[in-house]
């Protein structure tokens, strides 16, 4: 029981692309390029969708972001023809250290700086007139495994429906680096961090749990189906139900007869 990227997903995400930036009037995309396969991945769609030209990549290191990373993704971004950026969001981390109580411990810390990242990504946009592409995979989403209004405000999510196992089998056919799909997966928030030892699972491991979630299989007969013992596979559901909110526009209480993110269809 493993995800499997359907033939037409490349056809469908590029032409999701080109249709967005073209219903909202931009003159492009900005996406931030982390070195990381999932931000190269969606650098590389947009590009086969709107052209290198409106294409920006900006990448946006902080005291902990790695050289190697730097290199990785002014590299990619070179290959595949795109205009790259580097802006420096240690100064606003800073700043926001001398007004922000308990900033030492890390996870807040990299919750101020994932929305520093949102802000310099949307301000570019806004300068240019373009939209912000968001790079979380579908298995981010589902456990709630990104900071809310920080690498989740973005415009749209073209890998949004695509497992982190499947974002790796595209990235291979679009000509990601193998140095890139390889990597470690990080947001590069504090040294050493990792997707996976912060999750507490492998995403092999993760895509098979959340695809029996998605076909509505129960968590016992996931870890009968899978071999992963049922204490990961209950782990990985609390932590699923625990960030709803995430994947939900602010609640509003029901007052009128029609009531935005209730009833109200655009």
């Amino acid at each position: 029981m493993r995800p499997q990227l359907k033939d037409y997903a490349y056809d469908t995400i590029v032409e999701f692309i080109r249709q967005k930036v073209e219903e909202s009037g931009g003159n492009g995309v900005v996406v931030g390029l982390s070195g990381g396969i999932d931000s190269a991945l969606v650098s590389k769609l947009c590009v086969d969708a709107v052209g290198a030209e409106k294409v920006l990549n900006i990448f946006m290191p902080s005291g902990s972001s790695s050289r190697s990373d730097r290199k990785d993704a002014e590299e990619f971004s070179n290959d595949i023809g795109a205009e790259f950026r580097t802006v420096e969001i240690t100064p606003a981390v800073e700043a926001f250290k001398m007004i922000l109580p308990s900033i030492d411990r890390k996870e807040l810390l990299g919750n101020v700086m994932a929305r520093c990242r949102m802000v310099v990504l949307m301000h570019q946009a806004n300068l240019m007139g373009r939209v912000v592409m968001g790079t979380g995979n579908k298995s981010e989403l589902l456990v709630g495994y990104y900071t809310k209004y920080g690498d989740g405000g973005v415009d749209f999510l073209p890998i949004g429906d695509l497992y982190k196992t499947e974002v790796r089998e595209l990235a291979r056919k679009v000509g990601v680096s193998r140095r890139i799909i390889e990597k470690a997966p990080s947001a590069g928030l504090w040294e050493g961090q990792t997707d996976e030892g912060e999750l507490g699972v492998s995403y092999d491991k993760l895509d098979q749990i959340l695809l029996g979630f998605e076909q509505l299989i129960s968590n016992r007969e996931i870890s009968q189906q899978t071999g992963i013992d049922l204490n990961i596979v209950d782990m990985v559901w609390r932590r699923h139900l625990d960030t709803v909110h995430k994947r939900k526009a602010p609640l509003i209480p029901k007052i009128c007869s029609r009531t935005i993110g209730l009833d109200w269809r655009e």
